[in-house]
C-alpha cells in the first residue's frame, strides 16, 4: 500500500467515528463532515490503487524489455 491507500483508509474510518458520532448526539453537521471525509477517503484511496497498478504495470514492462 502507498501513502494515498493508506490515508484514504485513515480518513474512512474517521468519517464513519464521525458518523457514529453525530448520530448518538444527533448532530447531523458532524454527522454530514463523517459523510464527507468517508467519501474523500474513499476517492483518495482509489487514486493511490490506481497509482500503485500503473507502477506496477510500469515495472511488470520493464522487465519483460530487459529481458
Amino acid at each position: 500500500m502507498n501513502r494515498d491507500e493508506v490515508q484514504g483508509k485513515t480518513d474512512q474510518v474517521k468519517g464513519k467515528l464521525k458518523q457514529a458520532a453525530g448520530d448518538l448526539t444527533d448532530d447531523e453537521r458532524l454527522h454530514d463532515e463523517g459523510v464527507a471525509d468517508e467519501v474523500r477517503g474513499n476517492v483518495q484511496e482509489g487514486f493511490g490503487r490506481s497509482r500503485r497498478k500503473v507502477g506496477e504495470a510500469i515495472e511488470d514492462l520493464g522487465d519483460r524489455i530487459k529481458r
